[in-house]
């Protein structure tokens, strides 16, 4: 039997997770994982972590590895795969999708160039310029975050 620690923690982070717009079962898997020992966790561990079914930790697992935050590991000496944190995962999705902030932002502005209400443009112009601003900063701040993280020692 695996030994878990930091229950409590990972379901509130799960919960924040899920308000954020990530689906329920994956960001409590995911955050499970934050806390997994070294190692991983099996799909059996995830289950009993979690308290739930087999097929819940399947589809979420599939759902994470889809967006390359986990990855599947086979141990030598070991029958059962284990799931892992995917190392760099987080800053790069989120430098991934600078190319979808810019082609949202064009779309935008398409739909505030076509309405007749000044009100509707003003949110257009405004949702789009935020947009393009975040693609343009993001790789400054992926840039920034290595810098940081050769500091910490990582």
């Amino acid at each position: 039997m695996t030994e878990h620690r930091a229950i409590e923690a990972a379901e509130q982070a799960a919960s924040v997770m899920s308000m954020a717009g990530m689906p329920r079962m994956p960001a409590r898997v995911l955050m499970a994982l934050v806390a997994a020992p070294a190692g991983g966790y099996t799909a059996a561990d995830l289950r009993e972590r979690l308290g739930v079914s087999a097929a819940a930790v399947s589809g979420a697992v599939r759902y994470l590895q889809t967006l390359h935050f986990i990855r599947r590991r086979s141990l030598p000496g070991h029958r059962r795969e284990r799931y892992e944190m995917e190392s760099d995962s987080w800053f790069g999705v989120m430098t991934a999708n600078a190319p979808v902030y810019l082609r949202l932002a064009d779309l935008i502005d398409a739909i505030g160039d076509e309405h007749d209400d000044p009100d509707a443009a003003v949110h257009a112009v405004e949702m789009s310029s935020f947009l393009r601003f975040m693609a343009r900063r993001m790789p400054e701040l992926v840039e920034e975050w290595e810098q940081e993280r050769r500091t910490l020692g990582r």
